[in-house]
């Protein structure tokens, strides 16, 4: 017998609702798949996803208007959430993506699950979030120890802090730049960015890992220099948020070239 599609996303979303990240979409025989995007802010494309993965993955994308990276900001876009999944799922998504590692972890694993859940009630999609992508990906190269360097304030960090922890990790430095706009985190120059995560591994020398923490910040091309400079995998928000959503829809999340993790079939 075969499954009908909308059967098979019915019983997707069912099992989402359970499972700690959600479970894998895919797209017809011979399609690309299509991976909703829901953007926390108006201004931040997708140009990593084209860059690493190029015609065999699609995106579609609805934003939220956040405007500062704080938990007041964060509260004010919640409520949007299940319109920009409807929107998605009428766009032809296979699956949904909700950026924003702070916007997901902010209130800890519990309410990250919830985020899930509530797009896939309002969608029929299966979810992950950018939070799924970073812990994922650290949990998928063994990071134990890890050194956060983030656009956050020292509130935001705190929250990181204890979502780290949750996963059962080791914050050894946890690391921001103080931005709450975040026009300013989208617009940190590439050299600014590569010597600032330096710094972040400089000071903790008995990391086993980097997380470069902001989906605003461009740092696909910076993934492996800086693993060859500091000796250890380097996890960051938008490329392996991207990593996460492609493997929901059906691929492996491969990426050759830009460090690891994205080297990697798993």
């Amino acid at each position: 017998m075969v499954m009908k599609r909308r059967d098979f996303l019915a019983s997707c979303a069912a099992a989402v609702a359970a499972a700690q990240f959600g479970c894998s979409s895919a797209a017809a025989p011979g399609k690309a798949p299509v991976l909703g995007l829901i953007f926390p802010t108006d201004s931040r494309g997708y140009e990593e996803g084209t860059t690493m993965y190029g015609e065999s993955l699609r995106f579609v994308a609805e934003s939220l208007g956040l405007k500062t990276i704080t938990p007041e900001g964060f509260d004010s876009v919640i409520p949007l959430i299940p319109a920009a999944a409807k929107k998605l799922a009428a766009k032809g998504a296979d699956g949904i993506e909700l950026l924003g590692t702070s916007l997901t972890f902010y209130k800890g694993e519990a309410f990250n699950q919830k985020l899930r859940e509530t797009v896939t009630k309002a969608s029929g999609l299966p979810a992950t979030t950018m939070s799924n992508g970073v812990i994922e990906g650290l949990k998928a190269v063994g990071a134990k120890r890890v050194a956060a360097a983030t656009a956050y304030n020292d509130t935001v960090n705190g929250r990181l802090r204890a979502f780290l922890i949750e996963h059962g990790f080791e914050p050894v430095v946890i690391t921001g730049l103080g931005i709450e706009d975040k026009d300013i985190a989208e617009n940190v120059k590439q050299d600014v960015l590569r010597e600032f995560v330096l710094r972040v591994r400089k000071s903790a020398p008995e990391a086993d890992s980097i997380l470069v923490s902001c989906g605003g910040f461009r740092t696909l091309e910076l993934i492996a220099p800086l693993e060859k400079l500091t000796g250890v995998p380097v996890i960051s928000s938008m490329p392996h948020g991207l990593w996460a959503g492609a493997r929901l829809v059906g691929l492996s999340g491969a990426a050759p070239g830009y460090g690891k993790l994205l080297s990697l079939k798993l």
